[in-house]
């Protein structure tokens, strides 16, 4: 029994590094790969938990690999946005500019009753109110409201509330996303124009978000 309970603690304690190993984004909204290293974690624990006679190395090796290759996969997904896009996907808009993308509801096998359940989920009863809805990669659902349905600011107490505009992140880490460009109206020539005028090159660039009225942010990387 004791050695039963030592093992459990041991394994319990190891997982919690595991988990801890793979980062804060871990624990709040999991990606396809995390879901299931964590569950593949927790199953392989499970066997010497119950089988004393079973070696406790042959837990705490699956584990230990598993972990190596969540820590490599996610720097490749960080470096790399077509791995990232293979094996989590990408964002799709299913409201854009108030029309909802019926085609793109189909391909995500989203319902109009889970659409609208998780528009109240964000306080909204009235899809009239939305001007753009993005369901992440992680199946949570973002919104944008129209600017005459949203709150007001300090800031509009005296002016009038311009049209507001989906940004879309169109560079990341030195990496152009061609889907993102295609969503905000930009083109490669339009890029490069813009990257020009900013005397900045695309290997430099750590964000550049920008949307279909021309406008931009964009972040340089930092010097190590």
């Amino acid at each position: 029994m004791l050695i039963s309970i030592i093992r459990t603690c041991f394994l319990y304690m190891l997982i919690l590094f595991a988990v801890r190993m793979m980062g804060k984004r871990q624990i709040s909204e999991m990606q396809t790969s995390e879901l299931v290293i964590t569950l593949l974690m927790s199953n392989i624990a499970t066997i010497p938990m119950q089988d004393t006679e079973q070696s406790l190395l042959s837990g705490i090796i699956p584990i230990m690999v598993l972990l190596v290759c969540e820590i490599f996969l996610s720097y490749l997904m960080l470096k790399r946005s077509k791995i990232r896009q293979l094996i989590c996907g990408k964002p799709v808009i299913v409201i854009n500019n108030g029309t909802i993308d019926q085609n793109a509801m189909m391909e995500l096998r989203l319902s109009t009753e889970d659409l609208f359940e998780q528009l109240r989920q964000k306080d909204i009863f009235d899809i009239g109110e939305v001007a753009f809805a993005v369901i992440e990669t992680n199946g949570q659902l973002s919104v944008l409201k129209k600017s005459e349905n949203d709150a007001l600011t300090v800031q509009d107490v005296h002016l009038s509330k311009a049209k507001k505009e989906l940004n879309v992140t169109i560079i990341s880490d030195g990496e152009i996303s061609p889907s993102s460009m295609k969503i905000c109206g930009w083109n490669r020539t339009k890029l490069l124009q813009a990257l020009q005028k900013e005397k900045i090159s695309l290997a430099d660039v750590f964000i550049m978000t920008a949307n279909s009225s021309g406008n931009y942010t964009l972040i340089k990387k930092e010097k190590k």
